[in-house]
This record gives structure tokens, sequence and C-alpha cells, in this order.
């Protein structure tokens, strides 16, 4: 096996499936980026680099629980280099950012399944996300993920 790590920021929206309040869908994409962060006297300098191209799309069935946690299950397409599959590990969290009309939160999933040059993909990806009153997401992944030789 090979281990490979990556950061990737999505955005998109999420919204109700119609006639469920409960169930929500996520559709974001993200394309190659370059992450940057500095430390230094004058504190923690963050930068996102985008040059475009290299398209990620990422789609998600979110179910709500009763007490704000949620699980869920959905799909990364990584272009044509193939898609991971995963679900909730535990369950994921959201509450309120500080910020009026932003919700925060964050979730681990497992990746169940992988194809193409992902085939056999095993790992985690963290998710810690962003979502705006209209919808809009901002989501950061972290992940690593375990590949066949």
């Amino acid at each position: 096996m090979r281990q490979l790590s990556y950061v990737l920021q999505f955005r998109g929206s999420v919204a109700p499936v119609a006639g469920s309040l409960q169930i929500l869908q996520a559709q974001t994409t993200a394309a190659n980026q370059t992450f940057r962060t500095m430390l230094d006297a004058d504190g923690i300098q963050a930068t996102l680099e985008s040059p475009g191209g290299g398209d990620a799309a990422f789609t998600s069935r979110v179910v709500v629980n009763a007490d704000g946690t949620f699980d869920e299950t959905g799909t990364i397409t990584y272009g044509s280099l193939g898609t991971v599959e995963f679900k909730t590990l535990g369950q994921g969290y959201m509450f309120p950012s500080g910020i009026e009309g932003l919700q925060r939160g964050g979730v681990l999933w497992e990746v169940t399944r992988g194809t193409g040059q992902l085939a056999g993909a095993t790992g985690v990806i963290t998710s810690n996300f962003s979502v705006a009153s209209d919808g809009t997401v901002v989501d950061n992944h972290v992940a690593v993920l375990y590949l066949p030789e």
C-alpha cells in the first residue's frame, strides 16, 4: 500500500431534498489548488492559489438527526482519474459560527470504495465546513488515502 495525503477546498451549495426537511443534498467543486501556510511574528498567514483545471466534484446526501448531528454518504469524482465513495465515521456536527447567518461544522468520512486510479482506496477524509443561510458551502478536505501498489 502507498499513502496519499491531500488538501482541497470545495465550494458550492446545500439544499433540502424536495419533500424533506431532514435530508439535504450537497454539491460542490474544487479545482487544482495550492495551500500555503506561513507562521511568523505577524501571526498565521494562509493563502489559497488556484491555477484552474483539474476539477473535482463532490455530491452527498446528508441526513440531519433530531439532536442536530448528521450522517452523510457521498462520492467525490476527481476528473477522469477516478472516484471515492464515503460514509460518516461516527456523526457529523454543525453549530453557530459566531458570524450572523453562518453555521460551521465538521465530520470524518471513511472511504469505502474507489474507482479508476483510486481503485482499492481506503482511508479517512476530514471535512471542516461552513454553510451560509443561503446554502452556500465552503468545505475544506484533508485526506489520507491508502492505495494498492
